[in-house]
């Protein structure tokens, strides 16, 4: 196993030292960036949707909880989770924008 990991590499970055740099120029950074920037907000908008489930899943085991202890307890810490996952990505949306417009001026490409 660990030989055929060898080989492939080794081929891997055989390939990598010939290939010609004619298919890297033809990029254009804003289709990259619109792609990447299209991926991270489908992304978002779905762990939004799961984390509004869950706060609607602690919620209602807040409520039927009926002063049970551990059903009261495991629906304080299924609220609590569930906003630290938001902030979380969130946080992550509004980094990605950031470094987004300051990889645009860096590279240069104009802002669509």
């Amino acid at each position: 196993m660990k030989n055929k990991i060898i080989v492939f590499s080794s081929l891997a970055i055989t390939a990598l030292m010939f290939a010609s740099p004619v298919f890297a120029a033809a990029a254009d950074v804003t289709k990259i960036e619109t792609f990447v920037k299209s991926i991270i907000q489908v992304l978002v908008t779905i762990a939004g949707l799961v984390a509004a489930g869950f706060f609607v899943w602690g919620g209602i085991g807040y409520i039927t909880s009926s002063g049970n202890p551990e059903t009261l307890d495991r629906s304080k810490k299924t609220l609590l989770y569930s906003a630290i996952g938001l902030a979380v990505v969130l946080a992550a949306f509004v980094l990605t924008n950031i470094v987004s417009d300051l990889a645009t001026g860096a590279f240069g490409a104009a802002t669509p």
